[in-house]
């Protein structure tokens, strides 16, 4: 039988929307949940130090954000028309992205990006065109850093002031076009705690696509075709991660990103993560009824109605136990989305 869309979706007050991070970050707030009993607690996401336990392996996505939001115009029949160019991903001298509003560039068109020229090679029915771009992928991002805007998802208001305060402050590998916000929660001072107390840290890299936050627009989950993103990890890492599952240690994700990596690369090398690491692709789409091979535990946020990511929770932690506990988060008035509070599921 098909799984509708509709059974993953709630009401959410739109007042509860988060618009930006608390301060500090780790003072947000953190709901415990028990997948296998149901069970519910509420603390301060700083508590995290008391829900972990020496030797623990905590995965973190180490990708940084780039200004990817830029501006341009596009000549249409003789006029100037404005544009916004939303830079997706990177490869050669070509790129994927969004034009808004889409139905004013054609191929062949030329978009004048103020510094730099975007050709349009192709556009495709789901939306996304392809830009050739006559420039590196380090310079295109260098160019985007340098005049384009913080790319925050819709439903904020307003771009922070500065982009370290739409990262993780263990953002490393620059590439993505959103923040894997449930590292948003993590402070200097919250990992060296951690660290004290035993947990080990290992860090994986997927740059955030438009596969991570594109909804899903059909009726049920079989039809939604899952975009790639690049994901990639080093053969110490997954050394590393697979012995602790050997010494049945626990495994624990931080945001759903981290998730596809481990999850996504584990499933095309039959269970375990591959002793050589992995550099490529990864469209693993998670549903109900998947068995999860790596992943024990995973921090995460609250994520939007019928969206990829809240599917991901729901396979993971059961249905059941999502809708109850984000049913008593909006009762209790938890932030919700990428700036917002954080859920521990065990």
């Amino acid at each position: 039988m098909p799984t509708p869309i509709s059974l993953f979706d709630y009401h959410l007050p739109p007042e509860q929307i988060a618009q930006h991070s608390m301060s500090p970050r780790d003072s947000s707030r953190l709901l415990v949940l028990d997948r296998k009993t149901g069970e519910r607690t509420h603390k301060v996401f700083r508590d995290i130090v008391d829900e972990l336990i020496a030797g623990d392996v905590l995965v973190m996505n180490n990708t940084k954000v780039f200004k990817a939001r830029l501006s341009g115009t596009v000549s249409v029949r003789g006029k100037k028309v404005e544009l916004e160019v939303f830079l997706l991903r990177g490869e050669g001298t070509r790129w994927s992205a969004m034009v808004r509003p889409g139905k004013k560039v054609a191929a062949g068109d030329w978009i004048d990006l103020r510094g730099m020229v975007a050709v349009v090679v192709e556009k495709r029915e789901d939306g996304v065109v392809t830009l050739e771009m006559n420039a590196t992928v380090e310079e295109v991002i260098a160019f985007a850093d340098a005049h384009g805007e913080i790319p925050v998802p819709p439903y904020v208001d307003k771009a922070p002031a500065k982009l370290d305060e739409y990262q993780t402050v263990y953002a490393k590998t620059v590439g993505s076009v959103a923040a894997p916000t449930a590292g948003f929660h993590f402070t200097d001072n919250l990992i060296a705690a951690l660290k004290a107390k035993g947990v080990q840290f290992e860090f994986v890299t997927l740059h955030v696509g438009i596969g991570t936050f594109r909804p899903v627009k059909t009726e049920t989950l079989e039809e939604h075709v899952m975009h790639a993103e690049f994901a990639s990890i080093d053969a110490e890492t997954t050394g590393r991660i697979n012995a602790a599952k050997r010494e049945v240690r626990r495994v624990i994700a931080v945001g759903t990103t981290t998730v596809r990596v481990l999850e996504g690369v584990a499933a095309r090398s039959g269970g375990a993560l591959p002793d050589d690491g992995f550099v490529g692709d990864v469209n693993l789409f998670i549903t109900p009824g998947f068995e999860f091979k790596v992943i024990d535990a995973l921090i995460t946020n609250f994520h939007l109605p019928k969206s990829t990511l809240l599917v991901l929770v729901s396979a993971f932690a059961g249905r059941e136990n999502v809708v109850a506990a984000y049913e008593e988060a909006v009762r209790l008035g938890y932030r919700f989305f990428s700036f917002g509070d954080a859920m521990f599921i065990r």
